[in-house]
C-alpha cells in the first residue's frame, strides 16, 4: 500500500520531456495560476502493489484451428481433438473444456486415451509420443518419447493394456510401455512380417489392432494393400494379403472372425480368416455400372467402421469414396445399415470421424449409438438411433467464425438483468429439428464457482452479424444474434455507380459501442456507416432515419511541431459554436463543399426506407453515412462513442470530427481536425496550396477480407491492394509516393506490392516543400476498401528482443492495409503517414518526433479516440459540465464543452449547442484512451440514461420519462474541493492531469523501442489500474494515478495482426483476444482470479467404476481360443525381450513424476476424497466378492449333500430297477 502527496499550490505542473501544456483562458499565459478553485492537496490513497497480479491464460473458447486428430473415452465421456500447431482441446459437459498445447507446436497426428485411467497420449509430427496426466484440472506432459531414426504413422493402445504398439514409416512396429514411457526391445521388423519372396517394401504401417478373438493376434495394415496377422507369441505370421489397391483403414468384426478394409480406389473388402486368400465380398458403395460394363472410377475411401448391433442389420459407416465423374460434390458421410444407404453431405471436408459405441470392449456386440464427425470448421455429432439420422444441437460455441470475426467487445460486471433479456430473445429464433437425446460427450464435472459475475463479450463479423455471449464464469454461451444487414437493401450491380459499390463484404462491422446500462448498441461498419440501434422487448413498426455527413477533406494539412513544442503558448479559439442542421440537409465539407461535389456524391449503401415490422430485440433506429465525394470513397470510421444521457453520438475519422444528436436526429458538428482547433493550433501549418486541377485523382487504400468461407479455388482471400496515383498540373512536376520497398505475403498473396501499373516508369523525384495533393479515384478503381477479417489474418513479422519489431512501418501497413507514404524510400528515418485510421481499438499510428522536419512528414491528423463525459472546458470553469474529449494521431486532446437542455421536453425540442475548443493538451504518440478519476482515486463513469422500452404499451399513471444517472466528479469531492483526474495514454506515453487547471501531475514514458497497441482504465481489486498491452507482446498495468508500474510481463509475441485487432481489456483482471481465426482466448492479470481459478474449472477425470465385460458362456469360452491368457508383460518385459536400442528413441520425463502430479492434481481434499471413494469401491468389491464365495460354499455344500443322498439311494439297486 502507498500513500502520495502532491502539493500543488495553485501552481501548474510541467512535466519533463512530456510535452505538456495548458491552455489558459482568456489568452492568459501558460503556467498562470488561474481562478478557478483548485484543490491543495490530493490525497490518494492506492491499494495496488505488485502482488495483485499475475497474468495467466484461463480458458479457450470456439472451434480448434485447422484440427487433425479425435479421440473419444467411452466410459470418462470425453472428447480430445488434436491441431495443426499442436494443440489439444479436451471437451465434456458445458462448462468442461480445457486447451493444452505442446511447447514444439508440432502437428498432432493421433490420439489415444489410456479409458477410464485419466490419461492421454499424443502423438506429434516431430516423431514424439507425450503421455498428458488428465487427473487435474490443468493437464501436464508426465513423459515424452522422442523417436530419432523412424517416422510415427500409427497408434494402438488395447482396453487395458499398459503397452502401445507404434507404426512406423518404415513398417516396423514398436512397442512402449505406458507407465515408464520406454520401448520394449520386442520389435516387429517390417522384412519379418512379409514373406521373404517379396521383392518391394510394404510401405508405412496405416493400421494397428489386436483380434478381438484373440488379444495375442496384432493385425498390421501396410499402405502398399498388404495385411498380416502376427502371432505375439510365435513372433511369426498367421497369414498374409497381398491386395492390389492401397489401403487406408481397417476395422474388425466383433467377433474377430471377420474384418472390413477400405481402399483408395472406393471400394469397402471383407474378408473372412477361414479364407485369406481373396475377399469374401468386394463393393463400390458409390461406383455405378457404365455402360461399357466397367465401373466408375471412385475417390479413395479414408476410413470405414464395421459396428455390430443386438437387434438389427450391422453398420458400415465410412468417408468419401464419391464417383470423381460428380463434380463439386461436398464431402460426405455414408451410413449403410442393412440395405439402407444414406448419404449425409458435410459443409466441409471430414478430418475424422469416430463411432459411439455402448462397450470399450471390442469383443462385444458394439451397439453403435452416435457417430462424432470432425470437419475442417465444425463438429457435429449424428444420432443413429433414428432413422432419419438427426444432428444433436452442440452445446459448445463452436459457431464463433460462423462468418469471420473483424472485431471484439468484453463488458465484465454488467446489469445482472441483461444477460436473460438477451437470452430470451435469441432463443426464439434458435433452429430446430435436432436429436431429442441428450448430448452423449458428458463427461468431467463443472460447477459455478464463487467468484463470477455478468460478463458479455460482443464480436462483429465480415457478413454484418452481430454476436452477444454470454461469458460469464469462464464460459460461453451465445445469447443473441444481430444481422446488420437488414437495415440496407441489397446491392444491384445493374445500378450504374451502385455497381461499383458491390463488395463482397460490404455490411463487415469495424468496431461496436455498447452501453449496458441504456442498452444503447452503435455498430460502424467498413462501409463507411454507423447505425444505431435501441433495445425492445416489444415488435414494433419503425422506419430508420438516415443521415448523410460529409466529413471530406479536399487538402491534406501540412504541419510541423512547433520549435517550443514541449511549452508552447495557445491562445484561446475564437470560432462560434455549430448550430444544430436538420437530418435532410447536409453541412458543408470541412475542405469547402462545392455544387459540385455534391452532384457527384453517392452511398455506398441504401437505407431501407419504408416502414417495416420488426421483432422484439434489437430494432435499428439511425443510420449515419459518409458519401462519396467528388468521386473519392469516404475514409472509413476511426473512432466512435455514444452516451445515452446526453443524447449524442460523436465519431471520427482522417478527415474530421463528427457529432450527431440521435434523438433529434440533427447533426451539430462536422468539421475538420484543423478547424477544431481554432487559433489554438499546437502545430506550424504548411500553406496549402489552391485546389487547381479538379481532375486530380485520390489518394486511397484497399484492404480485403479473408474470406473463411472461400471455395476450393480460392481457400483464404487476402488482396490488401495499395493503389496509390498522383498527378498535378501542367506546371508542377509528375511524381510517385513509393510505399513499403518489401512485398509483405499474406498467405502467399502479395500485399503491398511495391510498383503499379499506373506509375510504372516515372521517376522518384524527392517531394518539394508544397503540400501534396489527394489524388482522385481513376476509372476502374475498387470504389472502397474491402473489410478486414481480424480472424483470417496471418501475418509473421520480424521481431527484435531489444527494439521491438524490426521494420515498424511494414507492421503498420500489413496491420491496416494502408499505404505508408515517404518521400525518399532510401532515407532511414523515413517518416510516414497514413490516409486512413482503423478503429480506436487498432489505432496504430507514428510517434512525433521534434527532429522530423516538415518538409519530411506529410501526414493527416485522425481523430483516434473519443469520450463523453462531465468534465471542464476550460480553466476558468468553476463547474464540470457535459464535455467531449477528443484524442488525435499526433497526441493532442481537445476538450470541447457543450450546453444540453436538462428538461426532457426542451432535450427534445431545443438545440445542443457545442462551445469551441477549450483545453488543447499534449503528449507523446497516438491518443489511445481517456479515463477519469476523482481526486479521491475513484473511476469516474459516464452518465447515462436508464434503459426504457419504447414500444411498451403506454401508462397513464407512470408516463415514461427519462431517467439520467449523472457521476459528477463533484459529488465525493467534500475534503478536494472540485476538479477532477484526466488519465490520458498514447501508444508511447501516459499522463495524468487535474481538471480544470490542466496540470500535468503524473507522466510515465511506458514504451521507447515498441508502442502500444491497447490501453484501458479498468478496475482490479476494488481500485483501478492503467492496462496496456503493446506491440512487443509485454502486457503491463500502472497504478493511479501515480502511474507507477505494478506489472509488465513478456506474454505474447505479436506474430500476427489478428491478436492486435482483437485484443481487449475489461474490469475484474480479465483480457481477450483472437488467438486463431476460429479461437478467442481469455486471460487474466489478477492474481486473486489466478487463485480461485483451479475452482472456475472443470474437472476432467471423475472417479467412474469400469465397466464389467459381458460373460463370454461356456462354449464361447471353451472354444473361442485362449483370449484371456495372453499376458503381454511376459512377452514385451524387459526380461523377456531385452532393452531396445538408445539411439532409436529417446526418453523426456515431464514436469513432474506420477505421484507428485496426482498430488498436484486438485489439491489435498480432492485426492483425498478420491482415496476415499476408491477405498469404498475396493471394500465394496470385497464384500461382494465374499457373499460370491460364500454363496459357491453353500451350493457346493449342498450339491454334495445332495450328491451323497441319491448315491445312498442308489447304491443297493438293481439296473433293471432304474
Amino acid at each position: 500500500m502507498k500513500k502520495f502527496r502532491k502539493v500543488l499550490d495553485g501552481l501548474t505542473t510541467s512535466s519533463p520531456g512530456g510535452g505538456t501544456m495548458g491552455s489558459p483562458s482568456c489568452g492568459s499565459a501558460a503556467g498562470t495560476p488561474t481562478t478557478a478553485p483548485t484543490p491543495k492537496e490530493i490525497d490518494v490513497q492506492e491499494t495496488l502493489v505488485s502482488e495483485n497480479f499475475q497474468l495467466c491464460k484461463t480458458v479457450r473458447h470456439g472451434f480448434p484451428y485447422q484440427p487433425t486428430a479425435l479421440a473419444f473415452d467411452p466410459v470418462q465421456k470425453i472428447l480430445a481433438i488434436g491441431s495443426r500447431s499442436g494443440g489439444v482441446r479436451i471437451l465434456g459437459r458445458p462448462g468442461v473444456d480445457c486447451f493444452c498445447q505442446h511447447e514444439s507446436g508440432a502437428a498432432v497426428l493421433q490420439l489415444q486415451f489410456l479409458i477410464n485411467e485419466g490419461a492421454l497420449v499424443t502423438a506429434c509430427a516431430d516423431d514424439t509420443l507425450h503421455l498428458w496426466n488428465l487427473r487435474q484440472r490443468r493437464p501436464a506432459i508426465l513423459h515424452s518419447l522422442k523417436f530419432n531414426r523412424e517416422r510415427i504413422t500409427f497408434c494402438h493402445l488395447p482396453f487395458q493394456s499398459k503397452w502401445l504398439y507404434v507404426g512406423t514409416e518404415r513398417g516396423n512396429t514398436h512397442i512402449v510401455n505406458i507407465e515408464s514411457f520406454i520401448l520394449s526391445g520386442y520389435v516387429i521388423m517390417w522384412n519379418k512380417a512379409i514373406e521373404l519372396s517379396t521383392k518391394t517394401h510394404p510401405g508405412p504401417v496405416v493400421h494397428l489392432s489386436d483380434s478381438p478373438k484373440d488379444e495375442g493376434k496384432l493385425l498390421i495394415g501396410f499402405e502398399s494393400g498388404t495385411i498380416v496377422q502376427w502371432d505375439l507369441r510365435a513372433k511369426k505370421a498367421d497369414f498374409r494379403i497381398y491386395y492390389d489397391e492401397a489401403i487406408h483403414s481397417v476395422s474388425w468384426h466383433h467377433e474377430g472372425k471377420q474384418f472390413m478394409c477400405s481402399h483408395s480406389d472406393g471400394s469397402l473388402t471383407l474378408w473372412n480368416l477361414r479364407n485369406t486368400s481373396k475377399p469374401v465380398q468386394v463393393t463400390f458403395p458409390h461406383g455405378k455400372i457404365q455402360k461399357d460394363g466397367r465401373k466408375e472410377s471412385c475417390k479413395p475411401i479414408l476410413k470405414v467402421d464395421y459396428k455390430t448391433t443386438r437387434n438389427s442389420e450391422p453398420f458400415v459407416i465410412f468417408s468419401g469414396g464419391l464417383s470423381y465423374d460428380k463434380a463439386g460434390r461436398r464431402p460426405t458421410l455414408t451410413i449403410m445399415h442393412g440395405k439402407a444407404i444414406t448419404v449425409l453431405e458435410m459443409d466441409y471436408p471430414i478430418v475424422e470421424f469416430m463411432t459411439l459405441c455402448e462397450t470399450p470392449y471390442n469383443n462385444e456386440v458394439q451397439d453403435p449409438f452416435a457417430v462424432v464427425v470432425l470437419l475442417e470448421k465444425d463438429l457435429i455429432v449424428v444420432d443413429l438411433t433414428q432413422s432419419n439420422f438427426p444432428v444433436f444441437e452442440n452445446p459448445y460455441p463452436m459457431d464463433i467464425h460462423e462468418s469471420p470475426v473483424t472485431c471484439t467487445a468484453y463488458f465484465a460486471d454488467c446489469p445482472p438483468d441483461i444477460i436473460p433479456v438477451l437470452y430470451s430473445i435469441g432463443a426464439k429464433h434458435k433452429k430446430t429439428g435436432y436429436s431429442q437425446k441428450e448430448w452423449p460427450v458428458s463427461g468431467g464435472m463443472w460447477t459455478l464457482g464463487s467468484h463470477t459475475y455478468p460478463e458479455i463479450i460482443i464480436t462483429g463479423h465480415a457478413d454484418g452479424s452481430i454476436k452477444f455471449w454470454d461469458g460469464s464464469a469462464i464460459t460461453l454461451q451465445m445469447l443473441y444474434k444481430l444481422k446488420t444487414s437488414k437495415v440496407f437493401e441489397k446491392p444491384k450491380p445493374s445500378e450504374g455507380r451502385a455497381a461499383e459499390l458491390v463488395d463482397e463484404d460490404p455490411f463487415a462491422v469495424q468496431m461496436v459501442s455498447w452501453c449496458p446500462q441504456s442498452r444503447i448498441f452503435c455498430v460502424v461498419g467498413i462501409s463507411a456507416h454507423i447505425i444505431l440501434y435501441r433495445f425492445s422487448k416489444y415488435d414494433a413498426n419503425t422506419q430508420i432515419v438516415s443521415l448523410e455527413v460529409r466529413l471530406q477533406c479536399e487538402s491534406e494539412d501540412v504541419i510541423s511541431p512547433s520549435e517550443n513544442e514541449n511549452n508552447p503558448c495557445f491562445s484561446e479559439p475564437h470560432s462560434g459554436s455549430h448550430s444544430p442542421q436538420p437530418h435532410h440537409q447536409h453541412p458543408a465539407s470541412p475542405g469547402g463543399g462545392t455544387p459540385e461535389g455534391v452532384k457527384d456524391s453517392a452511398l455506398c449503401l441504401k437505407v431501407k426506407d419504408r416502414v417495416a415490422r420488426v421483432p422484439p430485440g434489437y430494432q435499428a433506429e439511425l443510420v449515419i453515412q459518409l458519401p462519396w465525394m467528388d468521386g473519392e470513397p469516404p475514409q472509413q470510421i476511426s473512432s466512435l462513442d455514444i452516451n445515452s444521457a446526453y443524447g449524442l453520438l460523436a465519431f471520427g475519422n482522417c478527415n474530421g470530427l463528427a457529432v450527431v444528436d440521435y434523438l433529434q436526429k440533427t447533426i451539430l458538428l462536422c468539421m475538420s481536425t484543423l478547424d477544431l482547433y481554432g487559433a489554438a493550433d499546437p502545430y506550424q501549418r504548411l500553406t496549402r496550396s489552391p485546389r487547381r486541377n479538379r481532375q486530380s485523382t485520390s489518394e486511397f487504400c484497399m484492404r480485403g477480407l479473408s474470406n473463411f468461407y472461400s471455395d476450393s479455388k480460392k481457400r483464404i482471400r487476402t488482396s490488401y491492394q495499395s493503389l496509390t496515383e498522383l498527378s498535378d498540373n501542367q506546371q508542377s512536376v509528375d511524381m510517385e509516393r513509393s510505399k513499403s520497398p518489401t512485398s509483405d505475403h499474406v498467405n502467399g498473396h502479395c500485399t503491398s506490392p511495391t510498383s503499379q501499373p499506373c506509375s510504372a516508369g516515372k521517376p522518384r523525384i524527392p517531394m518539394g516543400p508544397e503540400g501534396p495533393r489527394l489524388a482522385r479515384r481513376g476509372p476502374g478503381r475498387p470504389p472502397f476498401r474491402k473489410a478486414q477479417s481480424a480472424a483470417c489474418m496471418e501475418i509473421s513479422l520480424p521481431v527484435s528482443h531489444t527494439e521491438g519489431y524490426a521494420s515498424r512501418r511494414a507492421m503498420l501497413q500489413q496491420l491496416h492495409g494502408v499505404t505508408m507514404y515517404s518521400h525518399d524510400e532510401h532515407h532511414t528515418a523515413t517518416p510516414y503517414c497514413w490516409s486512413d485510421r482503423e478503429s480506436r481499438e487498432n489505432s496504430f499510428s507514428r510517434s512525433r518526433s521534434s527532429s522530423v522536419s516538415s518538409i519530411d512528414r506529410d501526414t493527416k491528423e485522425a481523430i483516434t479516440t473519443l469520450q463523453f463525459g462531465e468534465s471542464y472546458g476550460r480553466k476558468s470553469d468553476a463547474l464540470p459540465t457535459p464535455c467531449l474529449w477528443v484524442g488525435t494521431s499526433l497526441g493532442v486532446i481537445l476538450v470541447i464543452p457543450m450546453s444540453i437542455p436538462t428538461d426532457q421536453d426542451e432535450r427534445m425540442e431545443e438545440p445542443v449547442t457545442i462551445g469551441p475548443s477549450g483545453a488543447v493538451l499534449m503528449l507523446k504518440g497516438s491518443v489511445l484512451r481517456f479515463g477519469f478519476l476523482d481526486c479521491m482515486g475513484a473511476l469516474i463513469q459516464s452518465p447515462y440514461e436508464v434503459w426504457r422500452d419504447l414500444n411498451a404499451p403506454e401508462d397513464p399513471d407512470r408516463p415514461r420519462k427519462r431517467k439520467l444517472v449523472h457521476y459528477s466528479p463533484s459529488s465525493s469531492q467534500d475534503t478536494c474541493g472540485e476538479g477532477h483526474l484526466a488519465i490520458v495514454c498514447s501508444e508511447r506515453q501516459a499522463k495524468v492531469f487535474l481538471m480544470p487547471s490542466q496540470s500535468c501531475l503524473f507522466v510515465h514514458n511506458i514504451t521507447e523501442s515498441s508502442f502500444v497497441l491497447r490501453a484501458d482504465v479498468v478496475s482490479v481489486c476494488n481500485s483501478v489500474c492503467l492496462a496496456c498491452f503493446c506491440a512487443n507482446g509485454h502486457v503491463m498495468t500502472l497504478s493511479l494515478p501515480s502511474l507507477r508500474p505494478l506489472m509488465d510481463v513478456s506474454y505474447l509475441p505479436l506474430t500476427d495482426m489478428r491478436i492486435a485487432r482483437t485484443f481487449c481489456f475489461t474490469n475484474g483482471g480479465q483480457a481477450l483476444y483472437l488467438s486463431s481465426p476460429t479461437e478467442i482466448q481469455r486471460i487474466t492479470y489478477s492474481q486473486e482470479m489466478y487463485d480461485n481459478l483451479q475452482e472456475m474449472l472443470g474437472e476432467l477425470f471423475t472417479p467412474i467404476e469400469t465397466p464389467e465385460a459381458q460373460n463370454r458362456g461356456f462354449l464361447k469360452g471353451f472354444f473361442g481360443g485362449n483370449a484371456h491368457t495372453f499376458d503381454r508383460e511376459e512377452l514385451f518385459g524387459e526380461a523377456a525381450a531385452g532393452k531396445a536400442s538408445r539411439s532409436l528413441a529417446q526418453h523426456i520425463p515431464g514436469q513432474a513424476g506420477v505421484e507428485g502430479m496426482k498430488v498436484a492434481a486438485s489439491g489435498a481434499v480432492g485426492e483425498l476424497a478420491r482415496a476415499r471413494i476408491a477405498l469404498d469401491e475396493r471394500g465394496q468389491r470385497l464384500g461382494e466378492l465374499e457373499e460370491r464365495t460364500a454363496l459357491m460354499m453353500t451350493s457346493a455344500e449342498t450339491f454334495s449333500k445332495h450328491a451323497h443322498e441319491l448315491m445312498l439311494k442308489c447304491k443297493d439297486k438293481k439296473w433293471y430297477q432304474f
